[in-house]
């Protein structure tokens, strides 16, 4: 068997045996391995379990009440209560201001309120805490996209790419942007 598939999986058994520690994070140890896991992979399925483990960690934010309140802010953003959602995300940055994923969830409810500056703002904050983080990355390229500025769209795919080489659709956005720049120079 594949030693790369074996490291997968006591990566994926460990965090399901662990669930979230205190020490959880941006800075869990575990990531590094998860993303050199993901660096090594192609295979869709696989990807699809490493970023699942990686999110787990990054929501993890090692207080319950901080982790609580996540929940209710998710739960608020996905219902469409942007207040309500707000209200706990600020919360969260106050609370725990050096944990990313707070960060970036807010950044999220401001990409989805059209607030594209506030959503820059908090994706630099988890950029600057998380620089490997995925997610923040590809909502800049949307964001950057959205507002015509493709140059920093492309700019922000590469660097995901560095991180998440084999993430789906990336590779295809990247010739879609460049694409684009070559016919409005």
């Amino acid at each position: 068997m594949n030693k790369h598939i074996i490291a997968i999986g006591v990566i994926l058994a460990m965090t399901l045996t662990w669930g979230q520690p205190g020490w959880s994070r941006q800075d869990d140890p575990r990531l590094d391995d998860l993303f050199q896991a993901l660096a090594a992979t192609a295979e869709p399925s696989e990807l699809g379990q490493i970023e699942r483990s990686i999110w787990l960690l990054w929501l993890a934010s090692g207080d319950d009440r901080v982790d609580l309140m996540m929940e209710a802010g998710v739960r608020s953003m996905n219902e469409g209560n942007h207040a309500a959602a707000l209200v706990a995300f600020n919360a969260i940055v106050e609370a725990a201001p050096d944990f990313a994923e707070g960060w970036n969830k807010r950044a999220t409810l401001y990409w989805l309120m059209g607030d594209y500056d506030a959503s820059v703002a908090d994706i630099d904050r988890t950029l600057a805490l998380e620089p490997r983080h995925f997610g923040a990355l590809s909502g800049l390229s949307m964001i950057r996209s959205a507002q015509d500025r493709h140059l920093e769209a492309l700019e922000a795919l590469q660097r995901m790419l560095m991180v998440h080489p084999n993430s789906p659709g990336v590779q295809q956005r990247v010739k879609q942007i460049e694409q684009l720049l070559g016919q409005e120079t």
